[in-house]
């Protein structure tokens, strides 16, 4: 059986790259992560700069749950789907890389930039909840990401190293620097530290971190002005769109069954408003 290379990114895909370095460089990205192509063009209407995938909602739209139980194949297939609905560059959350082992990133990393990612985020959490895997291991897979987008044609991919010690409790701000030096080392861009909300610890990470800091904000906490005030210069929600979506589809769905009305969709966008965001 023979297999046929991927074609190397066009000039168009590595100018998206270029853009997605350079609006981390220039000031502080703000991310509302998108679930599939519906949602990216969205948000691509709503002014976005870039789009960005939560893992979380690619796989509750898959009819899957969170924390890795997504194939490499459907993961890397949505991500065609949100890339050729915007024009924006796209960056994916690839969860652990679909497989432990640096060539299984590395696998991954092609497929997604053959399927027009510019950027990806990888964590260092084997399983949900830890444990996370050594620094050592964890910068091995991050080098065969670096390595793989250079061999595809693409060493402008942006990868966004996320490390998980605070989001499960599994260490302080002294481990994750200890990661962040292993992981810049390794070729990582950025360094992602969801669940690290306290201003003063950002601030003190971002002071000292060798990779810029990406925050995820959360309903009640620090806005974009307090985290970008910290030094923060990347800023994503994670399922926190998906969940509002879910949440408002299914209080509709409750008055509809129950009292028989349907106000709760007042002041929802429009069915042409919608229709129009998609080129197909």
């Amino acid at each position: 059986m023979t297999t046929t290379a991927a074609p190397l990114p066009t000039a168009a895909l590595r100018a998206k790259a270029g853009r997605l370095r350079a609006l981390v460089a220039e000031g502080v990205l703000v991310l509302p992560n998108a679930w599939d192509a519906g949602s990216a063009a969205v948000i691509a209407s709503a002014g976005a700069s870039a789009i960005a995938t939560t893992s979380g909602g690619v796989s509750w739209s898959l009819g899957r749950g969170d924390g890795q139980r997504l194939d490499r194949e459907s993961a890397v297939e949505a991500a065609r789907r949100v890339a050729a609905a915007v024009d924006l560059p796209v960056t994916v959350d690839a969860e652990g890389g679909y497989g432990p082992e640096p060539a299984a990133v590395a696998g991954t990393v092609r497929a997604l930039i053959g399927a027009g990612a510019v950027g990806v985020n990888l964590e260092d959490s084997e399983a949900v909840g830890g444990p996370l895997f050594a620094v050592d291991e964890q910068a091995a897979r991050l080098r065969a990401a670096r390595t793989a987008a250079e061999a595809a044609g693409l060493p402008e991919l942006l990868v966004n190293a996320r490390t998980d010690v605070f989001l499960f409790g599994l260490g302080g701000l002294d481990d994750v620097l200890v990661r962040a030096e292993a992981y810049a080392a390794a070729g990582a861009d950025g360094l992602f530290v969801p669940g690290l909300l306290d201003l003063g610890a950002l601030a003190a990470l971002c002071a000292r971190s060798p990779l810029p800091v990406n925050a995820m904000a959360v309903a009640g906490g620090p806005g974009v002005a307090e985290l970008a005030a910290a030094g923060v210069r990347r800023i994503s929600v994670g399922t926190g769109l998906v969940q509002l979506a879910y949440s408002a589809a299914h209080r509709a769905a409750a008055e509809l069954l129950g009292s028989g009305t349907l106000t709760e969709p007042a002041g929802a966008l429009g069915f042409g408003d919608v229709d129009a965001l998609f080129r197909g």
